[in-house]
C-alpha cells in the first residue's frame, strides 16, 4: 500500500502499469458529476461570451446553470461517495493548511477533492448562484432596470471568472505536484488509487 503523497507513476502523469499491461485506476467521479462539470463549463462560457449581444441565448445559458446547480446540490446530499459534500467540505483551518502545504509542494494527495478543491466547489456554486439570482432578478418587472441589480450581476459574473482562473491554476498545480492528469480524470472519472 502506498502513502497518500507517494508517486506511484515513477515520474509520469500516467497511472502505474499492472501485470498484463493495463493501467491500474479506480472510479472516482461518477457520470453525473462529470456531466455536471462539463455542462456547467459549456453553459458558463456560453453565458459569458453572449452577454448583451445575444440576450436570449445568454438567459437560456443562465437558466441551464440554475438547473445544473439544483441537480448538483441534490447530488451533493445523496450522490456517490466523492460527489457528496460530506466527502469534500473541510474546516477553514484544513483548507488553509492544505494551501500552505501546496506552496511548498508537500500537500497530501486526495483521491476525491482536496480541501482547497472542495472550498472552490462551494465558492463557485455560491458565486454562480449570486450571478444567476441577480440575472433572474433583472428579467422581472420589479427589478428590471435597477442599476444596483445590474452591477451586482456584473460583479458576481466577474468574480466567477476570477474563481475559474484560480480553479484552473489549482488543477494545474495539483496535477504537477501529484503527477496526475486531473483534467483527464474529470473526463474518464478514473484516477490512480491511494
Amino acid at each position: 500500500m502506498s502513502n497518500p503523497g507517494e508517486d506511484l507513476t515513477a515520474g509520469g502523469l500516467a497511472p502505474p502499469a499492472v501485470p498484463g499491461g493495463t493501467a491500474r485506476t479506480v472510479m472516482v467521479w461518477d457520470p453525473l458529476v462529470r456531466l455536471f462539470h462539463w455542462s456547467l463549463v459549456i453553459a458558463f462560457v456560453t453565458a459569458w461570451v453572449t452577454g448583451e449581444e445575444f440576450k436570449s441565448l445568454h438567459q437560456n445559458a443562465g437558466y441551464a446553470i440554475v438547473g445544473l446547480l439544483v441537480v448538483r446540490v441534490l447530488w451533493g446530499l445523496v450522490g456517490s461517495r466523492h460527489a457528496r459534500f460530506a466527502d469534500f467540505v473541510y474546516r477553514p483551518a484544513a483548507v488553509a493548511g492544505y494551501l500552505t502545504d501546496t506552496m511548498f509542494l508537500r500537500a497530501k494527495r486526495y483521491i476525491g477533492h482536496n480541501p482547497a478543491g472542495g472550498a472552490m466547489v462551494i465558492a463557485l456554486m455560491a458565486m454562480l448562484s449570486a450571478t444567476t439570482a441577480s440575472g433572474i432578478m433583472m428579467t422581472t418587472d420589479a427589478w428590471w432596470g435597477v442599476r444596483w441589480v445590474e452591477e451586482a450581476h456584473e460583479v458576481a459574473a466577474n468574480l466567477t471568472v476570477v474563481l475559474v482562473g484560480l480553479h484552473l491554476a489549482g488543477v494545474f498545480v495539483a496535477s504537477v505536484e501529484h503527477r496526475e492528469n486531473l483534467v483527464r480524470s474529470m473526463i474518464t472519472g478514473r484516477k490512480r488509487p491511494m
